[in-house]
């Protein structure tokens, strides 16, 4: 060998010739199975590749590759072992010129085939399977570091090499868990086990793949999982993604998210088990992606998600309508129970890709739920609903909602005015007032965590009592002037939806905690002096509602809104827990509380009394003159898509008039209430049911859109009408003061007017405003 390799080294233009000879011989060898000669001459051929590095080692190469297939082709264990050896030798040597015509495809096959050996002996079946592994670790690192590597990355051969690698790695008894990347494994084990020997080549495929050839090398593991059903249980699946989202380039995890989803329509046929699968590997890729680039994919990942959250929807619907009895009834129940875990596996997926993005693609992503959560007689939603029904509607309105609350989990927004735009909050609102405790109480944790900055929602957590609220260390800061104007522009939005909500017939407890909650929140985040006084005229509303009871609720609902009042105001409850615990929340939402019979023969101590908060609240330098105006909500469009009973049925046009003093109790109030159904008797009653509903939309839209000098312009002349009448019937002069006595408040639409001076109409034992 001395001599031969100093020969050849001298006179490197005799190679072509020596490597003719060696290949001739060998193969003489290895037909005749004289293992021994065949040994000596490939020995002889690896000590001649690794010596020269002339230009005319080309012809040479060629021999060599020629005598390494004529060993693999062998059916002898040993021989093809020996092949490989020698072509992974030649694949660490680094050529000075590319080979234009060479090419791989033989050995991709030979080694892809290795790699599936099914030897009786174990022992020689895994020896086989560590050569084929080997070898196309010697095929990728020769063809990536030569020019021509792009012939690697076709289909016909990554779609033999991934899934021989992925047969290999199958034999991991161990998966790694969802807490980091896989360990990378130790050089002993790379060498002895195929399956640790597999994932190493698997890891440095894909570092080596770049923008054009990703998808070709990612698209084998999904027709894998496919062929060998490792979708479920999906171990499996998830540990080959959290490789492939380790190994390849942080810029190109958007690629294989898109396979992902792409892989998820395909498939949206299959069984529920399976399609959680694919979502559960997605969940692992968006953890992943989450934390480096995602790039364009964000809006297709939500858009993806959410139209399969409706395709599980409507199948769950339709396996139900379709159910009968028997067998067919049970295997019903356990599609939708799969129904189920695939529908939880979305919304967990919604939830973690959105907390990880920025606050404004989260706001985005807010929107597009939002804008997709289906409103009984509306269309404004962009989800398709048509073959749901009213099960599969409620079901994906509730879907939706869970998955905006995990969207908006830990948002924290600078101002109220980003979290909540009207773009958002009137949509979102909207399922407030829907015949669903489950819907409503979504709504309103959406409007916590969007609401809770400081991170006292915790603290509020349960309604009860609370001794002294300086102990539960609440955080806040000063309003500002944002939070004001949006208090001032949507805070009577707020307020009637807390109202209602209140009056639902199918509240439960949790209902009245998060109601409480808001109650709480907004005192806290939003509450300027005004927006103080109106909450507490909307409790004094709330309790007043409970004690007349136009609603006829049942005597739980009204002692809980009683009990809401209580812990929202936090005043004198002493007479309360001796006299009528039923009115506070610890007693009334346990289990077998007694309830009383009625709640009009109480004393009114036991109520929060308008007089007494304002003195209280005069005290401390508040301004209390609207305290004494009792709450009404407003009336809004949604009353008539809410599917519920709005507890308005006629618009009131309430006028405030606003004194320099707090009046006494033999005063009379100072609130004219001119509702539709006292004009309406005052006008002919003959119309037919439709006139009259057409005449309530136009007055409801009159006051809602026209300018505010054409609705004083008809106050004023209502109002004059009304004094002629009245002096009239008691014969007597009107003498206005010489100044106003009051100013005129008018509400409409989110608009305040005030500063319209109202003067005071004197009769004997009667003041009229």
């Amino acid at each position: 060998m001395e001599k031969l390799t100093f020969y050849a080294v001298s006179a490197p233009e005799k190679l072509d010739r020596i490597g003719s000879y060696l290949a001739e011989r060998l193969s003489r060898d290895v037909v005749r199975h004289r293992s021994g000669y065949v040994l000596i001459a490939m020995e002889a051929l690896d000590q001649l590749l690794m010596a020269c590095h002339s230009q005319s080692i080309k012809p040479f190469v060629e021999s060599f590759l020629h005598m390494v297939a004529k060993l693999l082709e062998s059916g002898e264990p040993k021989l093809q072992v020996l092949g490989t050896n020698s072509f992974v030798k030649f694949a660490n040597i680094e050529e000075d010129t590319p080979s234009y015509h060479r090419r791989y495809d033989f050995f991709v096959s030979r080694f892809s085939a290795m790699c599936h050996s099914c030897h009786s002996d174990p022992e020689i079946r895994t020896e086989i399977r560590i050569a084929g592994i080997r070898g196309i670790q010697g095929v990728v690192r020769k063809t990536v570091n030569d020019e021509l590597r792009a012939t690697i990355w076709e289909p016909q051969h990554m779609d033999k090499i991934v899934p021989s690698l992925l047969f290999n790695m199958q034999k991991i008894e161990e998966v790694d868990s969802r807490t980091g990347p896989p360990p990378s494994p130790s050089a002993a084990d790379k060498e002895e086990n195929p399956a640790v020997l597999a994932e190493n080549c698997f890891r440095e495929l894909l570092g080596r793949a770049t923008f054009g050839n990703m998808n070709n090398a990612v698209r084998p593991v999904f027709a894998h999982l496919d062929h060998h059903k490792l979708w479920d249980p999906n171990e499996f699946a998830v540990h080959c993604f959290k490789i492939i989202m380790y190994s390849i380039q942080a810029q190109y995890s958007h690629h294989v998210i898109q396979e992902i989803l792409g892989h998820l329509d395909a498939r949206k046929k299959d069984s529920p088990r399976v399609r959680a699968g694919i979502i559960q590997v997605l969940l692992e890729a968006v953890a992943i992606a989450a934390k480096g680039s995602i790039g364009p994919t964000v809006l297709e990942v939500f858009n993806t998600l959410l139209k399969h959250l409706r395709l599980s929807v409507e199948f769950e619907a339709n396996d139900l309508q379709g159910g009968s009895v028997g067998s067919t009834n049970l295997n019903s129940s356990s599609k939708d129970n799969d129904e189920k875990i695939v529908q939880n596996a979305i919304i967990q997926t919604i939830g973690f890709f959105g907390s990880n993005l920025p606050d404004y693609q989260r706001s985005e992503i807010m929107m597009f739920i939002m804008g997709r959560v289906p409103v009984f007689g509306t269309s404004t939603h962009t989800l398709d609903i048509s073959q749901l029904g009213d099960l599969g509607t409620r079901r994906i309105q509730i879907m939706l909602l869970r998955s905006l609350l995990m969207v908006t989990s830990g948002y924290k927004a600078k101002t109220i005015v980003t979290a909540l735009p009207g773009s958002f909050l009137d949509p979102l609102l909207s399922p407030s007032l829907m015949e669903d405790y489950e819907l409503r109480q979504l709504v309103l944790e959406v409007m916590h965590n969007l609401m809770d900055r400081h991170d006292n929602r915790a603290k509020l957590r349960g309604i009860r009592i609370i001794p002294d609220v300086a102990d539960l260390k609440i955080k806040r800061e000063k309003i500002c002037r944002q939070d004001t104007s949006f208090m001032k522009k949507n805070g009577q939005q707020l307020y009637r939806h807390i109202y209602l909500g209140c009056k639902e017939e199918d509240n439960v407890q949790k209902n009245y905690e998060l109601l409480y909650t808001s109650l709480a929140l907004i005192t806290i985040e939003l509450a300027n002096e005004d927006v103080v006084i109106d909450l507490i005229r909307l409790a004094i509303a709330l309790q007043d509602s409970a004690i007349i009871n136009e609603d006829n609720l049942p005597m739980f609902h009204r002692c809980g809104i009683m009990a809401l009042v209580a812990a929202y105001l936090n005043f004198v409850i002493e007479i309360r827990t001796m006299e009528a615990p039923y009115f506070l929340p610890e007693h009334i939402f346990r289990d077998k509380c007694m309830l009383p019979k009625s709640l009009e023969k109480h004393d009114k101590n036991l109520y929060f009394l308008t007089n007494k908060i304002a003195e209280s609240l005069g005290g401390s330098g508040y301004s209390v003159e609207r305290l004494s105006v009792p709450y009404v909500p407003q009336v809004t469009d949604e009353d008539r898509l809410s599917r519920r009973k709005s507890i308005v049925d006629t618009v009131s046009i309430q006028v405030d008039i606003l004194p320099n003093s707090i009046p006494s109790d033999d005063v009379v109030s100072n609130t004219e209430e001119i509702t539709f159904e006292a004009l309406k008797k005052a006008i002919d009653t003959s119309g037919t049911e439709e006139q009259e509903k057409e005449k309530r939309r136009l007055v409801i839209e009159k006051f809602q859109k026209a300018p505010f000098e054409e609705i004083a312009a008809q106050c004023e002349s209502k109002a004059n009408l009304l004094h002629d009448r009245l002096a009239q019937i008691l014969e007597l002069t009107i003498r206005p003061p010489p100044s106003p006595s009051g100013t005129l408040t008018i509400t409409s639409g989110h608009a305040q007017y005030q500063s319209i001076p109202v003067y005071e109409m004197k009769f004997p034992d009667l003041c009229v405003y």
